[in-house]
């Protein structure tokens, strides 16, 4: 049954700990579960890097394609979000580089500098600043608020030092501050 406000991940109260243990034991119905728990994220996050819908929605295949190869064996160490993470964002990349190959350098900079246009004038302005920010700065910070990751989740993922988690977010929030654009979301009410 599937309906607005209805989704598989709330009808099934197991943790993703329990999920991974029962699609280990062969429960093709616990997999599916966990597709439906994290598939609008991995769309989000692959979108987030490809700038495509359709590359997003062919990483969101590729994601747990490679997921479902873990089976049986498979051990969730830490939150899935941080397991499947990196293995979006590296999947996005290769398909953004693919895809760079096929659009000339024009069509891909007007594709990243045109804003959603069903998204406001606040969220325009703020993707215009983030994209000012450089990647790594930007990468951290989306983690952080985005991904409602932690610090020590995002050095996990990343493969860094804990201080450079935080000095990344640091000067990212900086700039955010800085800037007339995002200013006044620092400045208290």
């Amino acid at each position: 049954m599937t309906g607005r406000g209805f989704s598989l991940q709330d009808a099934d109260p197991r943790s993703d700990e329990e999920l991974v243990d029962a699609a280990n034991r062969g429960d093709a119905g616990a997999f599916e579960v966990l597709y439906f728990r994290y598939r609008d994220w991995v769309v989000s996050l692959a979108f987030r890097f490809t700038r495509n819908r359709d590359d997003a929605l062919d990483v969101l295949q590729d994601t747990f394609a490679y997921l479902l190869r873990k089976f049986p064996g498979f051990r969730l160490t830490a939150r899935m979000t941080t397991f499947l993470y990196p293995v979006v964002k590296n999947l996005s990349l290769s398909a953004r580089r693919k895809r760079a190959r096929y659009v000339s350098d024009e069509d891909a900079l007007t594709a990243l500098a045109a804003p959603d246009a069903s998204a406001d004038a606040s969220r325009k302005q703020l993707a215009v600043v983030l994209a000012g920010l450089s990647d790594a700065h930007r990468e951290v910070l989306l983690m952080r608020f985005v991904d409602d990751m932690t610090l020590h989740e995002i050095a996990a993922v990343l493969g860094v030092p804990l201080g450079t988690v935080k000095s990344r977010l640091h000067h990212a929030l900086s700039a955010l501050r800085k800037d007339k654009r995002t200013r006044e979301y620092f400045e208290p009410s």
